[in-house]
Protein backbone atom coordinates (compact mmCIF):
# COMPACT_ATOMS: atom_id res chain seq x y z
CA UNK A 1 0.00 0.00 0.00
CA UNK A 2 1.32 3.47 -0.91
CA UNK A 3 1.45 6.42 1.51
CA UNK A 4 1.37 4.16 4.54
CA UNK A 5 3.82 2.90 7.12
CA UNK A 6 3.95 -0.31 9.13
CA UNK A 7 3.03 -0.11 12.82
CA UNK A 8 3.04 -2.91 15.37
CA UNK A 9 1.08 -3.68 18.51
CA UNK A 10 0.49 -6.81 20.60
CA UNK A 11 -1.66 -8.28 17.82
CA UNK A 12 0.87 -7.81 15.03
CA UNK A 13 1.53 -5.48 12.12
CA UNK A 14 -0.78 -3.29 10.04
CA UNK A 15 -0.67 -0.33 7.70
CA UNK A 16 -1.23 3.19 9.08
CA UNK A 17 -1.43 6.40 7.02
CA UNK A 18 2.11 7.68 6.62
CA UNK A 19 1.47 11.13 8.13
CA UNK A 20 -0.83 9.99 10.95
CA UNK A 21 0.33 10.75 14.49
CA UNK A 22 -1.57 7.75 15.83
CA UNK A 23 -0.45 4.14 15.71
CA UNK A 24 -1.65 0.59 15.38
CA UNK A 25 -4.38 0.48 18.02
CA UNK A 26 -6.07 3.59 16.67
CA UNK A 27 -5.92 2.19 13.15
CA UNK A 28 -7.53 -1.06 14.31
CA UNK A 29 -10.38 0.98 15.77
CA UNK A 30 -10.79 2.94 12.54
CA UNK A 31 -10.93 -0.35 10.62
CA UNK A 32 -13.22 -2.10 13.10
CA UNK A 33 -15.85 0.60 13.66
CA UNK A 34 -16.95 2.25 10.38
CA UNK A 35 -20.39 2.76 11.91
CA UNK A 36 -21.55 6.36 12.25
CA UNK A 37 -18.56 8.29 10.88
CA UNK A 38 -19.04 10.57 13.89
CA UNK A 39 -16.02 11.20 16.04
CA UNK A 40 -16.02 11.61 19.81
CA UNK A 41 -16.99 15.18 20.76
CA UNK A 42 -14.26 17.82 20.67
CA UNK A 43 -15.04 18.70 24.31
CA UNK A 44 -14.37 15.09 25.28
CA UNK A 45 -11.08 14.93 23.38
CA UNK A 46 -9.99 18.22 24.93
CA UNK A 47 -10.69 16.87 28.42
CA UNK A 48 -8.86 13.63 27.61
CA UNK A 49 -5.77 15.55 26.49
CA UNK A 50 -5.90 17.68 29.63
CA UNK A 51 -6.18 14.50 31.70
CA UNK A 52 -3.06 13.08 30.05
CA UNK A 53 -1.16 16.26 30.88
CA UNK A 54 -2.35 16.16 34.48
CA UNK A 55 -1.37 12.49 34.76
CA UNK A 56 2.12 13.21 33.46
CA UNK A 57 2.60 16.05 35.94
CA UNK A 58 1.44 13.86 38.83
CA UNK A 59 3.65 10.98 37.74
CA UNK A 60 6.73 13.23 37.61
CA UNK A 61 6.00 14.41 41.15
CA UNK A 62 5.68 10.79 42.27
CA UNK A 63 8.85 9.79 40.36
CA UNK A 64 6.95 7.39 38.11
CA UNK A 65 8.21 9.30 35.06
CA UNK A 66 11.41 11.22 34.51
CA UNK A 67 11.15 14.99 34.39
CA UNK A 68 12.10 14.98 30.73
CA UNK A 69 9.46 12.38 29.82
CA UNK A 70 6.78 14.20 31.78
CA UNK A 71 7.66 17.57 30.26
CA UNK A 72 7.56 16.12 26.75
CA UNK A 73 4.12 14.62 27.37
CA UNK A 74 2.79 17.87 28.84
CA UNK A 75 4.25 19.96 26.02
CA UNK A 76 2.81 17.56 23.44
CA UNK A 77 -0.63 17.79 25.04
CA UNK A 78 -0.51 21.58 25.19
CA UNK A 79 0.64 21.74 21.58
CA UNK A 80 -2.33 19.63 20.53
CA UNK A 81 -4.78 21.88 22.35
CA UNK A 82 -3.37 24.94 20.65
CA UNK A 83 -4.00 23.50 17.18
CA UNK A 84 -6.61 21.59 15.19
CA UNK A 85 -6.36 18.52 17.40
CA UNK A 86 -9.53 16.79 16.19
CA UNK A 87 -7.87 15.75 12.93
CA UNK A 88 -5.80 13.28 14.96
CA UNK A 89 -8.78 11.59 16.63
CA UNK A 90 -10.71 9.60 13.99
CA UNK A 91 -12.25 6.90 16.21
CA UNK A 92 -16.01 6.43 15.85
CA UNK A 93 -18.38 7.07 18.76
CA UNK A 94 -19.64 3.51 18.41
CA UNK A 95 -16.56 1.61 19.50
CA UNK A 96 -15.49 -0.59 22.39
CA UNK A 97 -17.74 0.19 25.34
CA UNK A 98 -14.87 1.10 27.66
CA UNK A 99 -13.60 3.77 25.27
CA UNK A 100 -10.24 1.99 25.13
CA UNK A 101 -9.85 2.93 21.46
CA UNK A 102 -10.16 6.63 22.25
CA UNK A 103 -7.79 6.29 25.19
CA UNK A 104 -5.16 4.58 23.05
CA UNK A 105 -5.75 7.12 20.28
CA UNK A 106 -4.75 9.86 22.74
CA UNK A 107 -1.85 7.81 24.11
CA UNK A 108 -0.46 7.16 20.64
CA UNK A 109 -0.80 10.71 19.34
CA UNK A 110 0.74 12.25 22.45
CA UNK A 111 3.50 9.64 22.49
CA UNK A 112 4.41 10.44 18.88
CA UNK A 113 4.62 14.16 19.55
CA UNK A 114 6.43 13.69 22.86
CA UNK A 115 9.00 11.40 21.22
CA UNK A 116 9.72 14.07 18.62
CA UNK A 117 10.12 16.71 21.31
CA UNK A 118 12.31 14.54 23.53
CA UNK A 119 14.38 12.97 20.81
CA UNK A 120 13.90 9.49 22.24
CA UNK A 121 10.96 7.05 22.39
CA UNK A 122 8.01 7.87 24.64
CA UNK A 123 5.77 4.81 24.92
CA UNK A 124 1.97 5.15 24.62
CA UNK A 125 1.27 2.53 27.32
CA UNK A 126 4.24 2.72 29.66
CA UNK A 127 4.63 6.50 29.72
CA UNK A 128 1.57 8.41 28.49
CA UNK A 129 -0.79 5.88 30.09
CA UNK A 130 1.31 5.50 33.26
CA UNK A 131 -0.84 4.85 36.33
CA UNK A 132 -4.00 4.71 34.23
CA UNK A 133 -6.44 2.34 32.64
CA UNK A 134 -9.07 3.07 30.03
CA UNK A 135 -11.47 1.97 32.75
CA UNK A 136 -10.71 4.97 34.94
CA UNK A 137 -9.47 7.59 32.47
CA UNK A 138 -12.61 7.43 30.28
CA UNK A 139 -15.10 7.76 33.19
CA UNK A 140 -12.88 10.55 34.49
CA UNK A 141 -12.93 12.27 31.11
CA UNK A 142 -16.72 12.05 30.97
CA UNK A 143 -16.94 13.85 34.31
CA UNK A 144 -14.28 16.41 33.41
CA UNK A 145 -15.69 17.26 29.97
CA UNK A 146 -19.23 17.56 31.33
CA UNK A 147 -18.09 19.71 34.27
CA UNK A 148 -16.18 22.03 31.95
CA UNK A 149 -19.19 22.16 29.65
CA UNK A 150 -21.44 23.22 32.51
CA UNK A 151 -19.00 25.81 33.86
CA UNK A 152 -18.01 27.25 30.51
CA UNK A 153 -21.13 26.85 28.38
CA UNK A 154 -24.46 25.92 29.91
CA UNK A 155 -24.53 27.70 33.27
CA UNK A 156 -23.41 31.05 31.78
CA UNK A 157 -25.98 30.65 29.00
CA UNK A 158 -28.80 29.95 31.45
CA UNK A 159 -27.78 32.89 33.63
CA UNK A 160 -27.82 35.09 30.51
CA UNK A 161 -31.29 33.83 29.60
CA UNK A 162 -32.57 34.64 33.09
CA UNK A 163 -31.06 38.12 32.95
CA UNK A 164 -32.67 38.85 29.58
CA UNK A 165 -36.04 37.61 30.82
CA UNK A 166 -35.79 39.74 33.95
CA UNK A 167 -34.96 42.85 31.88
CA UNK A 168 -37.90 42.11 29.60
CA UNK A 169 -40.13 41.64 32.66
CA UNK A 170 -39.65 45.28 33.61
CA UNK A 171 -40.43 46.39 30.06
CA UNK A 172 -43.69 44.43 29.76
CA UNK A 173 -44.97 44.94 33.31
CA UNK A 174 -47.63 47.50 32.30
CA UNK A 175 -49.35 45.06 29.95
CA UNK A 176 -52.18 42.81 31.09
CA UNK A 177 -53.29 39.83 29.04
CA UNK A 178 -55.89 37.11 29.14
CA UNK A 179 -54.61 34.16 31.13
CA UNK A 180 -55.22 30.70 29.71
CA UNK A 181 -55.62 27.29 31.27
CA UNK A 182 -56.28 24.24 29.05
CA UNK A 183 -55.65 26.75 26.21
CA UNK A 184 -59.00 28.31 27.19
CA UNK A 185 -59.63 31.86 28.43
CA UNK A 186 -58.97 32.27 32.14
CA UNK A 187 -58.38 35.09 34.61
CA UNK A 188 -56.08 37.93 33.51
CA UNK A 189 -52.36 38.04 34.26
CA UNK A 190 -49.69 40.63 33.80
CA UNK A 191 -47.28 39.92 30.98
CA UNK A 192 -44.53 40.37 33.56
CA UNK A 193 -46.03 37.58 35.68
CA UNK A 194 -45.74 35.18 32.76
CA UNK A 195 -42.06 36.03 32.33
CA UNK A 196 -41.38 35.89 36.07
CA UNK A 197 -42.65 32.32 35.97
CA UNK A 198 -40.18 31.44 33.22
CA UNK A 199 -37.31 33.05 35.11
CA UNK A 200 -38.12 31.14 38.27
CA UNK A 201 -38.24 27.84 36.40
CA UNK A 202 -34.79 28.53 35.01
CA UNK A 203 -33.38 29.64 38.37
CA UNK A 204 -34.58 26.39 39.93
CA UNK A 205 -32.91 24.43 37.13
CA UNK A 206 -29.66 26.33 37.62
CA UNK A 207 -29.74 25.51 41.33
CA UNK A 208 -30.35 21.81 40.71
CA UNK A 209 -27.51 21.72 38.17
CA UNK A 210 -25.13 23.42 40.60
CA UNK A 211 -26.07 20.87 43.26
CA UNK A 212 -24.75 18.12 40.95
CA UNK A 213 -21.37 19.75 40.33
CA UNK A 214 -19.58 18.30 43.40
CA UNK A 215 -20.47 14.76 42.28
CA UNK A 216 -19.46 15.53 38.69
CA UNK A 217 -16.13 16.93 39.85
CA UNK A 218 -15.41 13.76 41.85
CA UNK A 219 -13.23 11.53 39.68
CA UNK A 220 -12.63 7.83 39.09
CA UNK A 221 -8.95 8.39 38.35
CA UNK A 222 -6.69 6.14 40.41
CA UNK A 223 -8.97 3.12 40.27
CA UNK A 224 -7.23 1.76 37.14
CA UNK A 225 -8.64 -1.53 35.85
CA UNK A 226 -11.36 -2.49 38.36
CA UNK A 227 -11.19 0.08 41.14
CA UNK A 228 -8.37 -1.42 43.19
CA UNK A 229 -5.73 0.96 41.85
CA UNK A 230 -3.41 -1.72 40.52
CA UNK A 231 -0.24 -0.24 38.91
CA UNK A 232 -1.00 3.30 40.10
CA UNK A 233 0.96 5.03 42.85
CA UNK A 234 -1.10 5.32 46.08
CA UNK A 235 -0.91 9.13 45.82
CA UNK A 236 -1.63 9.28 42.11
CA UNK A 237 -5.36 10.04 42.42
CA UNK A 238 -4.76 13.02 44.71
CA UNK A 239 -1.91 14.33 42.58
CA UNK A 240 -3.89 13.92 39.38
CA UNK A 241 -6.90 15.85 40.72
CA UNK A 242 -4.67 18.63 42.00
CA UNK A 243 -2.85 18.98 38.68
CA UNK A 244 -6.07 18.85 36.66
CA UNK A 245 -7.61 21.52 38.88
CA UNK A 246 -4.61 23.75 38.18
CA UNK A 247 -4.92 23.19 34.44
CA UNK A 248 -8.67 23.83 34.23
CA UNK A 249 -9.34 26.23 37.14
CA UNK A 250 -12.15 23.89 38.18
CA UNK A 251 -11.81 22.07 41.49
CA UNK A 252 -11.65 18.29 40.95
CA UNK A 253 -11.27 15.73 43.72
CA UNK A 254 -10.56 11.98 43.93
CA UNK A 255 -13.72 9.92 44.24
CA UNK A 256 -14.59 8.51 47.65
CA UNK A 257 -15.30 5.10 46.14
CA UNK A 258 -13.58 4.31 42.88
CA UNK A 259 -15.47 1.04 42.40
CA UNK A 260 -18.74 2.99 42.16
CA UNK A 261 -17.32 5.53 39.72
CA UNK A 262 -15.91 2.85 37.41
CA UNK A 263 -18.72 0.31 37.68
CA UNK A 264 -21.54 2.83 37.21
CA UNK A 265 -22.38 6.09 35.51
CA UNK A 266 -25.01 7.22 38.01
CA UNK A 267 -23.70 10.78 38.12
CA UNK A 268 -23.90 11.13 34.34
CA UNK A 269 -27.45 9.76 34.47
CA UNK A 270 -28.37 12.30 37.16
CA UNK A 271 -26.85 15.19 35.25
CA UNK A 272 -28.63 14.08 32.09
CA UNK A 273 -31.89 13.96 34.02
CA UNK A 274 -31.40 17.58 35.03
CA UNK A 275 -30.56 18.51 31.45
CA UNK A 276 -33.85 16.90 30.46
CA UNK A 277 -35.62 19.06 33.06
CA UNK A 278 -34.03 22.15 31.50
CA UNK A 279 -35.19 20.96 28.09
CA UNK A 280 -38.74 20.67 29.42
CA UNK A 281 -38.55 24.25 30.73
CA UNK A 282 -37.24 25.55 27.41
CA UNK A 283 -39.98 23.68 25.57
CA UNK A 284 -42.60 25.38 27.73
CA UNK A 285 -41.10 28.84 27.15
CA UNK A 286 -40.74 28.23 23.42
CA UNK A 287 -44.33 27.07 23.08
CA UNK A 288 -45.67 30.00 25.13
CA UNK A 289 -43.86 32.36 22.76
CA UNK A 290 -45.19 30.53 19.71
CA UNK A 291 -48.78 30.68 20.94
CA UNK A 292 -48.60 34.35 21.96
CA UNK A 293 -47.07 35.17 18.57
CA UNK A 294 -49.60 33.12 16.59
CA UNK A 295 -51.50 34.91 13.85
CA UNK A 296 -51.01 37.68 13.16
CA UNK A 297 -54.72 37.88 12.28
CA UNK A 298 -56.27 34.48 12.99
CA UNK A 299 -54.22 33.62 16.09
CA UNK A 300 -53.68 35.17 19.51
CA UNK A 301 -51.40 37.89 18.18
CA UNK A 302 -50.45 39.09 21.66
CA UNK A 303 -46.81 39.62 20.78
CA UNK A 304 -44.76 40.00 17.63
CA UNK A 305 -41.49 38.10 17.56
CA UNK A 306 -38.57 39.57 15.66
CA UNK A 307 -38.79 38.68 11.97
CA UNK A 308 -35.61 36.80 11.11
CA UNK A 309 -36.25 35.17 7.74
CA UNK A 310 -38.99 34.50 5.16
CA UNK A 311 -41.26 31.79 6.46
CA UNK A 312 -42.52 30.20 3.29
CA UNK A 313 -41.28 29.31 -0.17
CA UNK A 314 -44.79 29.78 -1.58
CA UNK A 315 -46.66 32.23 0.69
CA UNK A 316 -45.20 35.74 0.35
CA UNK A 317 -44.91 37.78 3.54
CA UNK A 318 -45.21 34.84 5.91
CA UNK A 319 -42.82 34.99 8.89
CA UNK A 320 -42.48 32.09 11.33
CA UNK A 321 -41.30 31.83 14.97
CA UNK A 322 -38.08 30.10 13.95
CA UNK A 323 -36.07 30.51 17.16
CA UNK A 324 -38.76 29.02 19.44
CA UNK A 325 -39.20 26.21 16.90
CA UNK A 326 -35.47 25.46 16.88
CA UNK A 327 -35.47 25.55 20.68
CA UNK A 328 -38.34 23.08 20.83
CA UNK A 329 -36.42 20.71 18.55
CA UNK A 330 -33.38 21.01 20.80
CA UNK A 331 -35.57 20.11 23.76
CA UNK A 332 -36.86 17.04 21.95
CA UNK A 333 -33.29 15.95 21.12
CA UNK A 334 -32.10 16.41 24.71
CA UNK A 335 -35.01 14.33 25.98
CA UNK A 336 -34.01 11.63 23.50
CA UNK A 337 -30.36 11.90 24.58
CA UNK A 338 -31.46 11.34 28.16
CA UNK A 339 -33.26 8.15 27.20
CA UNK A 340 -30.07 6.84 25.59
CA UNK A 341 -28.02 7.76 28.66
CA UNK A 342 -30.57 6.08 30.92
CA UNK A 343 -30.31 2.84 28.97
CA UNK A 344 -26.51 3.11 28.76
CA UNK A 345 -26.29 3.79 32.48
CA UNK A 346 -27.82 0.36 33.11
CA UNK A 347 -24.84 -1.28 31.43
CA UNK A 348 -22.61 -1.22 34.49
CA UNK A 349 -21.84 -4.92 34.37
CA UNK A 350 -19.90 -5.87 37.50
CA UNK A 351 -16.77 -3.64 37.61
CA UNK A 352 -17.25 -1.56 34.46
CA UNK A 353 -19.91 0.28 32.52
CA UNK A 354 -19.54 -0.70 28.87
CA UNK A 355 -21.43 2.11 27.11
CA UNK A 356 -19.11 4.96 28.06
CA UNK A 357 -18.59 6.55 24.61
CA UNK A 358 -22.30 6.98 23.90
CA UNK A 359 -22.85 8.41 27.38
CA UNK A 360 -20.11 10.96 26.69
CA UNK A 361 -21.51 11.83 23.27
CA UNK A 362 -25.09 12.36 24.41
CA UNK A 363 -24.22 14.18 27.62
CA UNK A 364 -21.96 16.67 25.88
CA UNK A 365 -24.38 17.06 22.98
CA UNK A 366 -27.17 17.99 25.41
CA UNK A 367 -24.98 20.53 27.20
CA UNK A 368 -23.94 22.22 23.97
CA UNK A 369 -27.42 22.23 22.42
CA UNK A 370 -29.03 23.68 25.54
CA UNK A 371 -26.35 26.34 25.91
CA UNK A 372 -26.55 27.51 22.30
CA UNK A 373 -30.34 27.49 22.10
CA UNK A 374 -30.68 29.32 25.44
CA UNK A 375 -28.59 32.22 24.14
CA UNK A 376 -30.52 32.36 20.87
CA UNK A 377 -33.85 32.24 22.69
CA UNK A 378 -32.71 35.10 24.91
CA UNK A 379 -31.23 37.35 22.25
CA UNK A 380 -33.39 36.68 19.18
CA UNK A 381 -36.80 36.00 20.68
CA UNK A 382 -37.32 37.27 24.23
CA UNK A 383 -35.21 40.42 24.15
CA UNK A 384 -36.73 41.66 20.91
CA UNK A 385 -40.43 40.76 20.91
CA UNK A 386 -43.01 43.53 20.84
CA UNK A 387 -46.30 43.56 22.73
CA UNK A 388 -49.52 44.07 20.76
CA UNK A 389 -51.40 46.10 23.39
CA UNK A 390 -54.60 46.71 21.32
CA UNK A 391 -54.99 42.95 20.86
CA UNK A 392 -54.53 42.36 24.58
CA UNK A 393 -57.17 44.97 25.51
CA UNK A 394 -59.64 43.71 22.93
CA UNK A 395 -59.50 40.17 24.28
CA UNK A 396 -59.63 41.31 27.92
CA UNK A 397 -62.70 43.49 27.43
CA UNK A 398 -64.64 40.54 26.01
CA UNK A 399 -63.44 37.89 28.46
CA UNK A 400 -66.51 36.53 30.34
CA UNK A 401 -64.21 34.69 32.77
CA UNK A 402 -63.69 38.03 34.51
CA UNK A 403 -67.05 37.30 36.14
CA UNK A 404 -65.14 34.97 38.45
CA UNK A 405 -64.40 38.06 40.55
CA UNK A 406 -68.13 38.35 41.30
CA UNK A 407 -68.41 34.85 42.79
CA UNK A 408 -68.13 36.03 46.43
CA UNK A 409 -70.91 38.59 45.86
CA UNK A 410 -73.47 36.91 43.57
CA UNK A 411 -72.48 33.23 43.83
CA UNK A 412 -70.97 30.77 41.35
CA UNK A 413 -74.29 29.80 39.72
CA UNK A 414 -75.38 33.35 38.95
CA UNK A 415 -71.87 34.22 37.71
CA UNK A 416 -71.93 31.18 35.39
CA UNK A 417 -75.21 32.37 33.86
CA UNK A 418 -73.71 35.80 33.19
CA UNK A 419 -70.60 34.25 31.61
CA UNK A 420 -72.65 31.99 29.33
CA UNK A 421 -74.81 34.89 28.22
CA UNK A 422 -71.79 37.03 27.50
CA UNK A 423 -70.25 34.19 25.47
CA UNK A 424 -73.45 33.57 23.54
CA UNK A 425 -74.17 37.18 22.76
CA UNK A 426 -70.54 38.23 22.23
CA UNK A 427 -70.92 41.11 24.64
CA UNK A 428 -68.58 42.49 27.33
CA UNK A 429 -69.21 40.79 30.66
CA UNK A 430 -69.67 44.11 32.43
CA UNK A 431 -72.70 44.96 30.26
CA UNK A 432 -74.33 41.57 30.90
CA UNK A 433 -73.56 41.75 34.64
CA UNK A 434 -75.17 45.19 34.80
CA UNK A 435 -78.44 43.68 33.51
CA UNK A 436 -78.40 40.62 35.80
CA UNK A 437 -77.24 42.07 39.13
CA UNK A 438 -78.01 44.98 41.39
CA UNK A 439 -74.46 46.24 41.11
CA UNK A 440 -73.84 49.65 39.55
CA UNK A 441 -71.49 50.17 36.62
CA UNK A 442 -69.02 51.96 38.85
CA UNK A 443 -69.05 49.01 41.27
CA UNK A 444 -68.64 46.53 38.41
CA UNK A 445 -65.78 48.55 36.91
CA UNK A 446 -63.93 48.28 40.21
CA UNK A 447 -64.74 44.60 40.73
CA UNK A 448 -63.88 43.60 37.14
CA UNK A 449 -60.79 45.78 36.79
CA UNK A 450 -58.20 43.45 35.18
CA UNK A 451 -55.32 45.23 36.88
CA UNK A 452 -56.74 44.53 40.32
CA UNK A 453 -57.51 40.96 39.36
CA UNK A 454 -53.86 40.25 38.52
CA UNK A 455 -53.01 40.98 42.16
CA UNK A 456 -55.01 37.93 43.27
CA UNK A 457 -58.11 39.52 44.71
CA UNK A 458 -60.71 42.30 44.57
Amino acid sequence: MSNTRIERDSMGELHVPEQALYGAQTQRAVDNFPISHQRMPAQFIRALILAKAAAAKANVELKQLSESQGKAIVDAAQGLLEGDYMQHFPVDIFQTGSGTSSNMNANEVIATLASRLLGEPVNPNDHVNCGQSSNDIIPTTIHVSAALGLHEQLLPALVHLVQVIERKTVEVHPFIKTGRTHLMDAMPVRMSQVLEGWAQQLKANIGHLQDLLPSLQSLAQGGTAVGTGINAHPQFAAGFSRQLSNLTQVQFTPGKNLFALIGSQDTAVAVSGQLKAIAVTLMKIANDLRWMNSGPLAGLGEIELEGLQPGSSIMPGKVNPVIPEATAMVAAQVIGNDTTITVAGQSGNFELNVMLPIIAQNLLSSIELLANSSRLLADKAIASFKVNEPKLKEALSRNPILVTALNPIIGYQKAAEIAKTAYKQGRPVIDVALEHTDLSRSQLEILLDPEKLTAGGV
